[in-house]
């Protein structure tokens, strides 16, 4: 019988011994070619090094940052889901002591009407499982990738959180470039109307002129009520976001705002320490691969030791008081056999679930690697895009000083310098827009890069 125990583990532990083996990162070569852009292998400089208070200087944006840390309710969710995976790994550590438990127990018994007998118990029992297999082990190491997976999934929110307050205070700020731009031209328009009618009187130009112009006008004034209602919108928005009542906004303007000239993206491998949902990728990776092997471990015996002592008044054949002292030991081993193929269909499903979440994590760093590209060319786009913006606001500037001067001195068309006029004004909304472009160039390579927490 000893011999065929002994042949039993050493088989057991031959064959199981790689379920004792830790996680090890899967092959990951096709980080080396995620940046378009060539990149020296030496140069580790990223903008993801910054912290977000070194990127976002603008102390009124630094303080709505702040509050959204401290208020924002899914930051809240992430950190407490922290808190419960870290208390899960508590447990999964404690589950190599024993457990204890008082049993006290107490009994009256009479027969035929006979004297009432009265026993107890007072002991303290005892479990204690033997990790031979690795059963707690895997289930251990489980419990730490499930915590990295949670910090990771905390950090992401956060990362999250950043860009998002700081997008839609830079949409703001653009927003008000736009309704500035909008309410001077729109008393421009209002100059022009009056300058119409002074015309028609002195029968210069013709009624469907000033109706024209007036038209112009009140298209400027439409637009101006509906950028003032995206703004109220984005600030109740953005309220909403730092945990707040709905409320105005206090902020600076697009022309304050200072960000580096040059944007460093670092190697692609850096994403994969750097970015949070990459991380947290590879930690349900790990976990997956923990999972397997708790699934492989229960083809092997589970070993338990038990047991009990304390104090019975009925011990032995007659019940006798004062009471003895009781104490009873017990060793198991279960081997299972047969169990309707539910611990092969558990390992089948355990390596299907690891092999999909090495899918996942390599998608992940796809997805990395083309939003870093995304920002890099939507900042790169956006700058060069700015300068041509500002030649044609200059070039137009001086076309519509020209057709406003042959109006008023000529025979020019008034139609001219109404086209001339609303150019002028698609300009430079364009290079407002343009401008936060590229600010959003910024938070977005920012965001991709794995900064802001």
């Amino acid at each position: 019988m000893k011999k065929i125990l002994l042949c039993l583990f050493l088989t057991a532990g031959l064959t199981g011994c790689h379920i004792y083996r830790s996680y090890e990162r899967p092959d990951v070569t096709v980080s080396d070619s995620l940046y378009r852009q060539p990149v020296a292998a030496e140069d580790t400089t990223s903008l993801a090094s910054l912290s977000w208070k070194e990127l976002f200087t603008d102390p009124q944006l630094q303080q709505l940052i702040e509050t959204g840390l401290r208020q924002n309710t899914d930051l809240g969710i992430a950190r407490l889901k922290v808190k419960e995976a870290e208390a899960a790994l508590m447990t999964s550590r404690l589950s190599y002591l024993p457990s204890l438990s008082l049993t006290p127990q107490g009994t009256l018994t009479s027969a035929d009407g006979s004297k009432t007998s009265k026993t107890y118990d007072l002991a303290v029992s005892a479990e204690w499982e033997i990790d031979i297999f690795g059963k707690l082990l895997n289930e251990k190491r489980g419990a730490q990738a499930a915590l990295e997976q949670s910090e990771a999934y905390r950090q992401a929110v956060q990362t999250q959180l950043v860009a998002t307050i700081a997008n839609s205070y830079y949409t703001l700020l653009m927003l008000d470039k736009q309704l500035d731009i909008s309410r001077r031209t729109a008393e421009s328009w209002t100059e022009s109307v009056r300058t119409m009618k002074a015309l028609k009187r002195a029968g210069q130009t013709t009624e469907m002129a000033v109706a024209q112009t007036e038209a112009s006008k009140l298209s400027v004034d439409a637009s101006v009520l509906s950028i003032q209602q995206q703004i109220s919108e984005m600030e109740n928005s953005l309220s909403t976001l730092l945990g707040i009542p709905p409320q105005e906004i206090g902020r600076s303007t697009l022309e304050a705002q200072q960000f580096p000239d040059t944007l460093s993206t670092g190697i692609p491998l850096q994403l994969l320490s750097r970015r949070p949902d990459v991380r947290q990728s590879e930690a349900a990776l790990a976990l997956a691969y923990y999972a397997t092997n708790s699934a492989r471990s229960a083809f092997y015996p589970s070993i338990t030791l038990s047991g009990s002592a304390g104090w019975t008044n009925a011990a032995g054949a007659a019940v006798s008081n004062p009471g003895q002292w009781l104490l009873s030991a017990v060793g198991s081993l279960v081997q299972p056999l047969f169990n309707r193929g539910q611990n092969i269909a558990n390992l089948k499903i355990a390596k299907a679930q690891q092999e999909e979440a090495l899918l996942s994590f390599r998608q992940s760093l796809l997805d990395a690697g083309a939003e870093v590209n995304n920002a890099l060319v939507q900042w790169q786009t956006a700058r060069q895009r700015i300068q041509l913006d500002k030649q044609q606001v200059a070039s137009l500037q001086s076309a519509l000083r020209s057709s406003e001067l042959l109006m008023e001195h000529s025979s020019q068309n008034y139609l001219e310098v109404i086209t001339a006029r609303q150019a002028l004004l698609q300009a430079e909304l364009d290079i407002t827009t343009d401008r936060f472009d590229e600010i959003q160039g910024v938070i977005n390579l920012y965001h991709a890069l794995g900064g802001g927490y």
